[in-house]
């Protein structure tokens, strides 16, 4: 691991056996090219994410390219898809200047060509709607402007799993299907397998992920209230837990909470910020949305 700029970087151990690998099968000049788009495409993202003023804590050189792990303090969902897009984007211009290079005669036309596709695979693979490739940040962000954010964190692990499982059944298709494809696809099967077992932690960690976005939901909740922001309600029963009010939270709107008592005659009105404080106080979050009523 080194640092760069207050930036940890690393490089998973599976990088560096596909690494070696392609060395020593006579890839090297080809795989500098890999890792240096890599680099590029992961730098995108750090440049990005510290224009929204996000904290980056490590980016990770991974099987199939990087992942940045950052502190973005609640970004919305704009935020996130425009950090998400950066990595992608960074594939275009670096695969557009390559074919400019080979139309010019600057560079060899099959060593423009391998950069060229070199960049679209890249782009295109990250783009798979899979945690944490891009394409999985997108889709959640796209997912959290219509769901609650609970439902956005199950859906995405959801959706992560289900393409992962595909991934890693394409790839390991010709164990069980007679001639289909030129063999089992090595580097495919043990990415769809990282990526699986990846989302499988992903999908049980969705309690914890959830408690972390109320923890910055405290934080957003009240510059929301400095800004005016305008309101949504949310209508519950005067029985039902906090914490499954807490679940009703939709990530890019502010909430006011209307309590209906059983005979319906009257409503009281409670602040999201009240429900959060409750959720993270350390007491029972299954107790009735009522109680807080005094």
């Amino acid at each position: 691991m080194i640092k760069w700029r207050g930036i940890a970087w690393s490089i998973h151990p599976l990088f560096v056996m596909i690494m070696m690998a392609s060395a020593i099968t006579g890839y090297f000049a080809e795989l500098t090219v890999l890792f240096l788009i890599v680099i590029v495409h992961e730098l995108g993202h750090v440049f990005a994410a510290k224009s929204f003023g996000w904290r980056i804590k490590e980016v990770k050189l991974l099987p199939f390219g990087g992942v940045a792990e950052v502190e973005a303090g609640g970004a919305g969902a704009r935020e996130e898809a425009l950090v998400a897009l950066a990595g992608p984007l960074q594939n275009v211009w670096m695969g557009l200047l390559a074919w400019t290079c080979g139309v010019t005669g600057l560079w060899s036309e099959p060593w423009a060509d391998y950069v060229v596709q070199a960049n679209m695979m890249i782009a295109l693979f990250n783009l798979l709607p899979i945690h944490p490739l891009d394409g999985g940040k997108l889709s959640h962000s796209m997912i959290s402007v219509f769901l609650n954010y609970y439902q956005t964190l199950l859906w995405s692990a959801r959706l992560s799993l289900g393409f992962s499982m595909i991934m890693t059944a394409a790839a390991a298709a010709p164990l069980w299907i007679p001639g289909y494809g030129d063999g089992v696809q090595l580097n495919l099967l043990v990415v769809g397998v990282f990526l699986l077992l990846s989302n499988w932690t992903y999908y049980r960690n969705v309690p914890y992920l959830f408690v972390r976005f109320l923890t910055h939901r405290r934080r957003s909740s009240l510059t929301a209230l400095d800004n005016g922001k305008k309101a949504t309600p949310i209508i519950v029963n005067g029985y039902q837990s906090i914490l499954s009010v807490a679940k009703s939270l939709n990530r890019e709107r502010y909430h006011l909470i209307y309590v209906l008592d059983p005979s319906g005659k009257e409503l009281r009105v409670l602040a999201e910020d009240q429900i959060v404080e409750s959720c993270l106080s350390g007491l029972n979050p299954n107790r009735a949305v009522r109680e807080l009523l005094g």
